[in-house]
């Protein structure tokens, strides 16, 4: 059991622990409405601990309207049953240069305070055999984002499944974002943001690495 300084520590300096996301193993034993439900209740008990008066037409139905979205919207990628298909399709064209999506919209949470992380992402590859229908990779980001998160874990298990999925090493992935858990507690900074970078393949030569790079900071007209 971690004491206050060590729990303070942890959060402060966005330790994480495993490439995977933290889950029990009786994660989904419950059905979505039932962990609605709970949470609600839960949820309930903290407003009245804080001292708002429930009773009040506008903070009535705040407890459910928490609940729905933490089990639906934030944090609907805790659950497999929601990963995307991710379709792949034949390399006809024998493309072999860098395929780019860019500027995709990061809508996640800090796992340590439950905060938002707001920001976009970059995922570039090269095809091989496969390439991969490009919403699919959008997709893929938010399902991966919509979890309580850590920056560093998000990059690599984006990576990791396009790899996969490309039967290729060369992707590499990129995330900037900020943290209200910095901006709005702690150090209260605003202006700070944080960049992650996880890649493979030929984008671990360097003059790949900068291609992409350079591709990320051309903007549409």
């Amino acid at each position: 059991m971690k004491n206050k300084e060590e729990i303070i520590s942890v959060g402060d300096n966005h330790f994480s622990t495993s490439i995977k996301t933290p889950l029990r193993a009786d994660a989904f034993a419950r059905s979505d409405d039932e962990k609605i439900k709970n949470i609600q209740h839960h949820f309930k008990m903290i407003m009245e601990e804080m001292g708002l008066d429930l009773t009040d037409d506008s903070l009535s139905g705040t407890p459910y309207r928490v609940a729905k979205m933490y089990v639906k919207e934030l944090f609907y990628g805790l659950n497999p049953i929601n990963k995307p298909k991710l379709s792949t399709f034949e390399n006809k064209y024998r493309y072999k240069k860098m395929v780019v999506e860019q500027n995709i919209t990061i809508d996640s949470a800090c796992e340590h305070h439950f905060l938002p992380i707001i920001g976009y992402a970059n995922v570039a590859y090269i095809p091989k055999n496969k390439v991969i229908g490009l919403s699919k990779i959008n997709r893929l980001v938010d399902y991966y984002a919509r979890r309580p998160q850590v920056q560093e874990r998000l990059v690599i298990q984006i990576l990791h499944d396009l790899q996969t999925v490309l039967e290729t090493k060369d992707v590499i992935v990129s995330v900037t974002a900020k943290h209200l858990c910095v901006s709005s507690r702690g150090i209260k900074d605003q202006s700070s943001f944080t960049t992650t970078l996880e890649y493979g393949g030929c984008f671990s030569d360097t003059e790949t690495r900068k291609e992409f790079l350079n591709s990320i900071n051309q903007q549409m007209p």
